[in-house]
C-alpha cells in the first residue's frame, strides 16, 4: 500500500512487499519468460498477439457500452473511443493508452474506463493516436493535442460538461503531460481539473532508475525502454526537448496531478523526478508509491492494483467536484 508519506523509506525496501505482491511479480516473469521481443519477430505480429491476450496482461473484454467517433487530427482522422456513465457525466476523462508508442489500443482497456466512468461520474474518452516506428513522433503527440482541442471545443454539447481531466498509463502518462503542455503553450488552455499520471515515462533521455533496471522480465526493462525509445524518436531529435521529455519543460500553470508508481518499476525516476519539479513549479500534486509494484501492476488483480485504481477514481472525482 502507499502511505501518507511517499518519500518514508520503509515503502522502499524489501520488507514493504506483500507476499501477494511478490507471487503477482513471480507470475509476470514467468509468463514472461519466453515471449518473443516484438523487435524480432516484428511489431505487427506482436501486436496480434497482444490483441488475443498472450504474453502477461489480462485479456480485457470489449465493453458493449463504447461507442467510437472521428475527428480531425493533423492530415488525418483520429478516432476516439467513448465509453460513458450512466446518467449526465460530471466531467470528461481524456486518457491516453500506454504500450511504448508502439503497442495497445484505445480499446483493450474498456473495463478500466468502466471502472472511472462508474466510480467517477466521468465520460471517459480515449484516443487511437498513430504508433511507432510506421508513425514516429510527432504523430501520437499530434493526435492527442488534436483530441484536446476537440474537447476542449466540443466537450460542452456532447457530453453536457466542460470539466476536462487528462491521464494515462506508462507512454499515455508520457502523452497526457506532452498533450498538457501543448495545450498551455500552443492554445493558451490551462483548464484541465486534474491529471492522472501513472507510472508514466518523463525523461526520454533516460533516468538513472531507467538505465539501471537490469534484464529482469518485469513488464518493463532497460532494452524495452530503448527499443521503444529507438522506434518513437528519430536519432536526430534532442531528447531532452521539452516536447519529448516535459520533465524538462517549464511546469507552471499545470493542474493538479496524481502521480503513481510501484518500487519495482524501472520508470520510478520518472513519477519521483516529475512530481517534485510540479511541486517546485506551484502546482498541486499528489505520489502514491507502492511497495513492490512493477510496471503496469494497475492491471493485474491484488491489493495494490485495489488501493492504487480506488485512489485515482477518487482523485478524478474530486478534482471535478
Amino acid at each position: 500500500m502507499s502511505a501518507s508519506n511517499p518519500f518514508d523509506p520503509k515503502l522502499f525496501t524489501a520488507g514493504a512487499i506483500s507476499a501477494e505482491t511478490r507471487g503477482i511479480n513471480d507470475f509476470i516473469i514467468g509468463a514472461m519468460k519466453d515471449l518473443p521481443e516484438w523487435w524480432e519477430i516484428g511489431v505487427a505480429t506482436f501486436r496480434e498477439q497482444r490483441a488475443r491476450g498472450e504474453g502477461a496482461f489480462p485479456l480485457a473484454p470489449k465493453s458493449p457500452r463504447a461507442r467510437e467517433i472521428e475527428v480531425d487530427g493533423k492530415g488525418c482522422k483520429v478516432k476516439l473511443r467513448i465509453v460513458a456513465p450512466e446518467g449526465s457525466p460530471k466531467g470528461v476523462y481524456l486518457h491516453i493508452h500506454g504500450g511504448g508508442w508502439t503497442l495497445g489500443g484505445a480499446d483493450q482497456q474498456d473495463p478500466m474506463l468502466e471502472r472511472i466512468a462508474g466510480r467517477a461520474g466521468l465520460a471517459c474518452v480515449s484516443v487511437e493516436y498513430r504508433l511507432a516506428p510506421e508513425n514516429p513522433y510527432p504523430a501520437g503527440p499530434d493526435d492527442c493535442e488534436a483530441a484536446a482541442i476537440w474537447l476542449a471545443k466540443n466537450a460542452k454539447p456532447e457530453f453536457g460538461t466542460d470539466a476536462l481531466t487528462i491521464g494515462g498509463e506508462s507512454a499515455g502518462g508520457h502523452l497526457a503531460a506532452v498533450t498538457l503542455l501543448r495545450m498551455r503553450d500552443r492554445h493558451g488552455y490551462t483548464d484541465f481539473k486534474g491529471a492522472n499520471l501513472v507510472f508514466g515515462a518523463f525523461d526520454m533521455s533516460m533516468t538513472p532508475s531507467q538505465k539501471a533496471f537490469g534484464d529482469e522480465r518485469l513488464i518493463l526493462r532497460t532494452i524495452d525502454i530503448e527499443k521503444f525509445g529507438d522506434a518513437f524518436m528519430p536519432p536526430h531529435l534532442d531528447r531532452r526537448d521539452p516536447d519529448l521529455s516535459p520533465l524538462y519543460a517549464r511546469l507552471h500553470d499545470m493542474p493538479p496531478a496524481l502521480f503513481t508508481i510501484g518500487t519495482r518499476d524501472a520508470l520510478i525516476d520518472d513519477s519521483l523526478f516529475m512530481y517534485s519539479r510540479w511541486i517546485a513549479a506551484g502546482n498541486e500534486a499528489e505520489l502514491a508509491v507502492y511497495p513492490g509494484g512493477a510496471h503496469g501492476f494497475v492491471a493485474f488483480p491484488g491489493e495494490i492494483a485495489a488501493a492504487a485504481n480506488k485512489r485515482a477514481d477518487e482523485f478524478l472525482a474530486r478534482v471535478v467536484a
